[in-house]
């Protein structure tokens, strides 16, 4: 699948020579670093285009872009895949409610969330694959599972069977009753009769009366939700040969902790006897009004929304900045007119014929976005630096801070 276009990523006038990027992770709750390497492996998960792009999922990949820049500004080649799960059952059931064939829903909002993606100037992933491209895949990755007796069959449905020999649990630390909760509300099946064990997971469900299916060797059918990312991921990143893990990073929302991520750790690991990532990385949720923001609570910002109305997505990008990425926040309209602003003085303090001193802002951005990518440390710094400019500091280079600002933070000035 097609994905965006790519921003033009300044080159850094020089090499980043701080400590490694850390990153808090989710398994194990510390924040630890991220290897230096000449390849960096990075999984992040895409949306099902039921709807459009809205901030939750604007704050998502901003999270892992910034993660992205900055494993390139370091010298590493990035390995970084996406999915689009453009078949499921919201979008079949938003296709059914807006009389609309699902395939025709799902291209239109995938157009528009890379329309969002390139406003926000989120470099694209390496590799960008539909569920519907990837079937062949799941389907071996299916038969794979049964061949280590991980796979069972319901009627003509097939699960994959949890077991200790996954580890499963170990990425969201949730007891058993709090996980059948959760995974009910998030499209599992807890109490369907047959299963041998209440959070075992859809891998296959074959074909139903008016929906769209598949032949295999497992019968007409689509794959589920979760053995499609494990696929997608085991493809395209080319994991490691050797040692204990997989690949690098495997992020998203943290609201895919569980089931998702847990079910995908635990299908790589009967799969390949390894952990899936180093790294898990999960971003925090945006809320309105109080309430989480979702296409479920019928409260969403949409990004294509906000621009449409004169937003600069500058200032989109830069509001979703001021809080650590790890954090829930709410949004409000408040929060992007004092981004707005802050654009605007940004943009009048590199217009100026001398600017204050640069290379030490920039080494502080720098040694923030390592720790964690504290961003409101970053934009603290980048505000006082503005304020020493417009009151007639000098000694800095314009320039050097807009290839700076454009690199690392995704903000073209």
């Amino acid at each position: 699948m097609d994905s965006w276009s790519k921003p033009r990523v300044p080159a850094l006038g020089f090499g980043l020579n701080t400590s490694n990027l850390s990153l808090t992770n989710s398994r194990t709750g510390a924040k630890e670093e991220v290897t230096r390497k000449a390849l960096q492996r990075m999984y992040v998960c895409g949306i099902t285009p039921y709807d459009a792009t809205h901030l939750g999922h604007a704050a998502t990949y901003v999270t892992f872009d910034l993660i992205n820049r900055y494993l390139l500004a370091s010298g590493a080649e990035v390995n970084y895949v996406q999915n689009i799960t453009d078949v499921d059952d919201p979008l079949l059931e938003r296709a059914r409610r807006d009389s609309i064939d699902w395939r025709d829903l799902a291209h239109s909002q995938v157009l528009l969330f890379a329309s969002d993606m390139e406003h926000l100037r989120v470099i694209p992933p390496t590799h960008y694959i539909g569920a519907v491209e990837a079937i062949p895949l799941v389907v071996d990755a299916i038969q794979s599972l049964q061949r280590r007796g991980a796979v069972y069959a319901i009627d003509q449905d097939y699960y994959f069977s949890n077991s200790p020999q996954s580890g499963f649990g170990e990425l969201s630390h949730l007891n058993h009753t709090e996980m059948e909760v959760i995974f009910a509300q998030r499209g599992g099946d807890p109490t369907r009769a047959g299963k041998l064990n209440s959070l075992d997971c859809l891998v296959w469900m074959s074909q139903r009366e008016g929906e769209p299916g598949w032949p295999s060797t497992l019968g007409a059918g689509r794959p589920g939700w979760h053995i499609e990312c494990t696929a997608i991921a085991l493809k395209y990143l080319s994991p490691e040969s050797t040692g204990q893990y997989l690949i690098d990073i495997q992020g998203g929302g943290s609201d895919l902790i569980f089931p998702h991520h847990e079910m995908c750790r635990a299908q790589a690991m009967i799969l390949t006897g390894k952990e899936l990532a180093t790294n898990y990385v999960h971003a925090g949720m945006i809320g309105l009004n109080g309430e989480k923001m979702s296409k479920s609570e019928g409260n969403l910002v949409l990004v294509s929304s906000l621009i449409a109305q004169g937003a600069d997505p500058r200032a989109i990008r830069y509001a979703l900045l001021t809080d650590h990425y790890r954090k829930d926040r709410m949004w409000s309209s408040e929060k992007l007119e004092s981004a707005q602003e802050s654009i605007r003085r940004i943009n009048l303090a590199l217009s100026m014929a001398t600017v204050h001193e640069t290379k030490p802002l920039i080494n502080e951005i720098i040694d923030s976005l390592a720790d964690d990518l504290d961003t409101p440390r970053v934009l603290r710094a980048v505000t006082t630096w503005v304020d020493k400019t417009l009151d007639g500091s000098t000694r800095g280079d314009a320039q050097e801070l807009k290839d700076a600002l454009d690199s690392l933070l995704g903000l073209q000035f």
